[in-house]
């Protein structure tokens, strides 16, 4: 008896052999539209690993992060406090200070939760480490930073010459490179310039850019960016 066609027509019967034929050839078309189909979906055809790197975002090849950037990502993604807010902190713990430095690390003896090490210095450069919850706030007892007796005095000469403030800075920097800061100094550079510091992490990428920003003139004099 003969096969009906598509649009009802009947078309001339065929062996059984000719159709098992017919069907093993669709099988096949369609497994191998399949397997091709889920190599190619935009993801490079890595799989499940694909959508996490995208979404994650990565300057390292093949779309993953590297421990530093998914160190960043972690300590970044959990902090509640801005570098602004850990001076704010740290110079109210320590009277008549200026600040000097914010960095965000962690530390094993806490969880690995991150907080803010800062650094607040007298006038006469006489400085005090003060680690700030980077998710609380909260400041620790204030600390003696055991400079030398000319270290001090470094410090009190940048303390002088620097007419930017560390907020001012970092705003520069963020100009720059949009990002969180994660890291802020009053430092000195190979020429011998008073300089900010700052270091911004872009969530796109977890990469960290470094800025020296003069400390008197607020101009930008050196950019680099880390893609470890």
């Amino acid at each position: 008896m003969g096969e009906r066609g598509l649009l009802g027509t009947t078309k001339p019967g065929r062996s059984s052999a000719a159709r098992r034929a017919v069907g093993v050839t669709c099988v096949l078309a369609v497994a191998w539209g399949v397997l091709t189909g889920c190599g190619d979906d935009g993801e490079g055809g890595d799989g499940g690993d694909a959508s996490p790197s995208a979404s994650e975002g990565s300057g390292s090849p093949g779309g993953r992060l590297t421990d530093d950037q998914r160190e960043r990502k972690r300590m970044i993604s959990a902090s509640k406090v801005s570098y602004r807010k850990a001076l704010a902190a740290a110079t109210h713990a320590v009277r008549g200070t200026e600040p000097v430095k914010a960095e965000l690390d962690s530390a094993s003896d806490s969880g690995d939760r991150p907080r803010w090490e800062t650094e607040v210095a007298t006038a006469r450069g006489v400085a005090s480490t003060v680690l700030v919850d980077a998710v609380s706030g909260k400041a620790q007892k204030p600390r003696d930073a055991e400079r030398e007796s000319d270290d001090r005095d470094k410090l009190a000469d940048r303390l002088r010459e620097a007419k930017v403030t560390p907020e001012q800075a970092a705003r520069t920097a963020l100009d720059k490179k949009g990002g969180s800061v994660s890291a802020v100094e009053l430092d000195d550079n190979d020429a011998g310039k008073v300089i900010w510091s700052v270091d911004v992490v872009t969530p796109k990428d977890w990469t960290k850019t470094t800025f020296d920003i003069d400390a008197a003139t607020r101009k930008v004099l050196r950019e680099h960016t880390d893609r470890d």
